[in-house]
């Protein structure tokens, strides 16, 4: 896919225009753009969803700061912008997704006779601190990691927005992270090759 191209010289007045507050120009710009930016955004998310939510992010950004954003060339900052958006959500997927892993895939069997007393004190570790999160955000939690249920159905089942469903998902990892991390010693105990 060919990066994002335009006319400066209209970019440049509409530019202008948004920086004092025309929110006809900031449309304007927005249909202009939104179709290349999501393509953009999806060739490198493959998720629709997703790829929306960085452009609406990225449209979102250029709104709010338009009066201290100085933009010489829309095209190349759209694209630059929706790559380090991109960026950022995978780093933020990757740094949650193999903490909570080692826990799923982590085979029973494998466990040494004394590990089976170990791994229910992690559990029973692991479900203390999942109850004590606030209730809405546990509902989510346990949607999400123990149902597999994508935010999008979640936040359909909950009657809430993605969004939302997304933040309380990113601060129960957070809380989680910090406190389970006494319990790391354990986990790595559990995890040892059996000799």
């Amino acid at each position: 896919m060919k990066p994002i191209v335009s006319n400066c010289t209209d970019d440049v007045l509409l530019l202008e225009q948004i920086e004092q507050g025309n929110k006809h120009a900031f449309n304007l710009l927005f249909e202009k753009y939104w179709g290349k930016a999501y393509a953009e955004a999806h060739k490198r998310l493959k998720d629709p969803d997703q790829a929306k939510d960085i452009v609406q992010e990225v449209f979102t950004h250029i709104w709010l700061k338009r009066e201290s954003l100085h933009i010489n060339n829309l095209p190349a900052y759209l694209n630059i912008a929706i790559r380090n958006k991109v960026f950022k959500l995978v780093e933020k997927q990757k740094a949650i997704h193999p903490f909570f892993e080692i826990l799923e895939d982590m085979p029973a069997t494998h466990l040494r006779a004394d590990d089976s007393l170990l791994w229910k004190e992690f559990l029973i570790s692991y479900e203390a601190l999942l109850n004590a999160l606030p209730p809405k955000r546990q509902i989510i939690f346990r949607l999400h990691f123990q149902n597999d249920l994508p935010t999008k159905d979640i936040a359909t089942q909950l009657g809430i927005t993605r969004k939302t469903v997304q933040n309380q998902i990113g601060k129960a990892i957070e809380k989680l992270k910090v406190s389970l991390l006494p319990l790391l010693p354990l986990l790595i105990i559990l995890l040892s090759p059996i000799s």
